[in-house]
């Protein structure tokens, strides 16, 4: 039923799928403040980007592990201006596929592929625990990596497993592009012209609380969200505001950690109070 957030202001801190969530959140009638937490950019250097998709191409991976959906499509970008995309969709259809969570399994299906295994928990840690249940001595793996993450555990995991690891980074953040829009939505905050702040990644609190720090704002930052309703996608974010004395007010119903069942959410516990009257 559409309509549910007619007349509330919701906060979003979001990069990879922004849009996405905008647009179901404002078919529900939200008012949505965007606030994209990063800038994306390939790879400064695509010389290693290109090398690797050449080496998947000419020897395909045992198996392939997909930490983004993000990271997939940059690298179909660069083997199409490379001029070898469909080369690399069909190496890409020939190993088993590990999936981080289900944007890597959108990104793949978006080529008429889909994932073997998608994680239990979509962290580096989930990918580790998943690939210690796999039988992956002597496989060469191909791991796609994300920036703003210290991912060396993750492959000493693989290699400890008896595997050969063979990664690409596709993208870089630029986080400095975005401070300006960060700072504004925690001043939004804290003059209660937000009815309510959606979280769908950790990095989003952590990168909420380095540019408050930076910018000498982050008692305005607590008492924003002290006075916002907080809404999380799943535990991995409850996880990370209880670590900076936080808690989650909204949560989706029977461990739905997606994006439609967040916003029912939200719905079912905003429409308990009236929208805020923006000062």
């Amino acid at each position: 039923m559409s309509g549910r957030l007619n007349g509330y202001r919701i906060l979003i801190l979001e990069t990879r799928e922004e849009a996405q969530f905008s647009r179901l959140l404002q078919e529900q009638g939200a008012d949505v403040l965007q606030c994209p937490m990063f800038a994306i950019h390939d790879a400064p250097d695509p010389a290693p980007v290109e090398a690797w998709i050449r080496l998947f191409i000419q020897q395909p991976f045992d198996d392939l592990v997909l930490m983004t959906g993000e990271g997939l499509r940059r690298l179909l970008k660069v083997a199409r201006r490379m001029g070898v995309e469909q080369d690399f969709i069909a190496a890409v259809a020939k190993p088993r596929k590990f999936a981080r969570g289900p944007k890597p399994v959108k990104a793949l299906r978006e080529i008429g592929l889909e994932a073997q295994v998608l994680t239990e928990t979509p962290t580096s840690e989930g990918i580790s625990a998943m690939l210690s249940r796999e039988d992956i001595k002597g496989h060469r793996v191909g791991l796609q990596l994300y920036p703003d993450k210290d991912h060396a555990k993750l492959i000493a995991a693989i290699t400890s497993r008896g595997a050969y690891v063979e990664t690409v980074l596709p993208y870089i953040y630029d986080p400095k592009a975005a401070d300006t829009n960060i700072v504004t939505a925690i001043g939004e905050m804290a003059n209660h012209r937000i009815d309510a702040i959606a979280l769908t990644s950790s990095g989003q609190v952590r990168r909420l609380f380095d540019v408050a720090k930076e910018h000498g704002c982050e008692d305005k930052l607590r008492i924003g969200l002290a006075d916002t309703p907080i809404a999380s996608v799943g535990p991995i974010v409850s996880e990370e505001l209880r670590a900076n004395g936080l808690h989650t007010d909204i949560y989706p119903a029977n461990d739905s950690f997606f994006m439609k069942p967040l916003i029912s959410a939200m719905a079912s516990n905003l429409n308990k109070a009236p929208p805020r009257v923006a000062k």
